[in-house]
């Protein structure tokens, strides 16, 4: 019998090479299918190791296959590629079984004749043949001048499972060591973080009673109302009914601060599903004032309409519309978050797929469309008001460069406007010395976030 968690690992990954679902909606697709905890837990990490450490297990999957991968199977890659990675990432299976249940996977998938190269490919991995064939880590750091280019960027491409052309623009910014370090942690597995609703907890009383429930946690490093898990399932607890809090990156809980959020406000969250940071600002309101969140998609509004009941805010009106062709609001906002959608080459770590499927080409189309985004929410930001601009992406395309560009089309709007002439202490450490919200990898530890607050001048 095949391992059920290695049929909704594959079913979960030939989804995401063939563009038909993301990760995260393909695991929960899959594992809502799966009734035992191990198995979920199991799938999610092979699905996401695989996706993790594709370009290493590519490399050695051309060493060892008398095929080339472009010329295999689409299904049969996936299997090779998710038996791979449990060879050389999982020790708890035996290697036979591994190498077993891939040969039966793939009859049972109609791949009959493909089941004898699958069980020789498999059995040269699983024989050590790939042992000395990963590119290896160039000398560098202390006294040493930087490795040549070349071995650079064949080590953390390679090696270190990144896209080359990514790791090449990472290279030129930061050096070797920095990149390097960003690298592993994309590859490592990221905690569950989760936010305090404060509107009905605090952040220490949320401590004492996830441990309550067995689930030990830390607080964030920066976000003052997040906690990192350490030990246990929130989510499996009576509390995750409660509207307690919410799971959200300690980078997007930052992102919300910039709005500096207060009681009364008039604020207006334009791209706001899923909804982490609109309930966010809205606990910061006291639940007073009026908050409009804003999204486009029938699914994704759902979601935001669901995160928005289960916190119990009053003061947010859900609203669909598209922020691409205009805003139906004649009145103006004392602080407009245009949370915009973009490449998502800052948040590797927790959607290693995205890495395969972004090219350098998608980065001026997002910056583009994140132009657009901002001129149409400029106009209803009122005078002496806030106009705040975040992605997810690690690249100044995507950041500096749209936020250059608006400023020299809007001389009516100044950078690094706080609204007490100083930006929050808890942003302190992460902002760079323009002003802007820059969390990095290699320096604090998080997802690479971006954001900076605009002040529209009083006429």
């Amino acid at each position: 019998m095949i391992a059920p968690a290695r049929t909704a690992a594959l079913e979960v990954l030939h989804s995401v090479a063939q563009g038909h679902r993301t990760l995260p909606d393909a695991l929960a697709r899959a594992c809502s299918t799966l009734d035992d905890d191990r198995d979920r837990a199991l799938t999610s990490d092979i699905a996401t190791g695989t996706l993790r450490w594709r370009g290493a297990i590519d490399h050695v999957l051309r060493q060892v296959a008398s095929r080339p991968l472009d010329q295999l199977d689409p299904e049969v890659l996936e299997i090779l590629r998710l038996s791979t990675y449990q060879l050389q990432h999982l020790s708890r299976v035996p290697h036979s079984a591994v190498v077993h249940d891939a040969v039966n996977l793939a009859r049972a998938r109609g791949h009959a004749k493909a089941a004898g190269f699958v069980n020789a490919v498999l059995r040269r991995v699983a024989g050590g043949a790939d042992a000395h064939i990963l590119p290896a880590r160039p000398t560098a750091g202390g006294a040493a001048p930087p490795p040549p280019r070349a071995l650079a960027e064949a080590y953390l491409s390679t090696t270190l499972s990144h896209p080359r052309w990514l790791v090449g623009r990472w290279l030129d910014r930061f050096g070797f060591e920095a990149t390097e370090a960003w690298c592993a942690f994309d590859n490592s597995r990221a905690p569950v973080t989760l936010r305090a609703n404060t509107l009905r907890v605090s952040r220490e009383v949320l401590a004492e009673r996830l441990d309550g429930c067995g689930v030990q946690t830390t607080p964030t490093r920066f976000a003052p109302d997040g906690l990192v898990v350490v030990a246990g399932h929130p989510l499996r607890t009576a509390l995750a009914a409660q509207g307690l809090f919410v799971v959200q990156d300690e980078a997007s809980q930052l992102v919300a601060l910039l709005a500096e959020a207060a009681r009364g406000d008039q604020i207006l969250d334009a791209c706001a599903a899923p909804g982490g940071k609109t309930t966010a600002m809205a606990a910061a309101m006291g639940d007073t004032g009026r908050l409009v969140a804003v999204d486009v998609r029938p699914r994704r509004m759902r979601v935001l309409r669901e995160t928005v009941a289960a916190s119990g805010a009053t003061c947010v009106h859900v609203v669909q519309a598209d922020l691409g062709r205009g805003l139906p609001f004649a009145s103006a906002f004392d602080c407009v978050l245009v949370d915009a959608p973009c490449s998502g080459l800052g948040t590797l770590r927790r959607d290693p797929e995205i890495r395969w499927r972004r090219t350098r080409a998608d980065l001026s189309r997002f910056a583009a469309r994140q132009a657009q985004f901002l001129d149409q929410a400029a106009g209803v930001v009122r005078p002496g008001g806030r106009l705040v601009y975040a992605t997810c992406s690690s690249e100044p395309d995507e950041n500096e460069h749209v936020v250059a560009r608006f400023l020299e089309a809007h001389p009516e709007y100044c950078p690094a406007a706080w609204r007490h002439g100083r930006p929050p202490a808890a942003l302190v450490p992460v902002l760079d010395p323009n002003g802007m919200l820059r969390t990095w990898p290699h320096q604090h530890g998080l997802e690479a976030f971006f954001g900076v607050v605009l002040g529209r001048r009083r006429l």
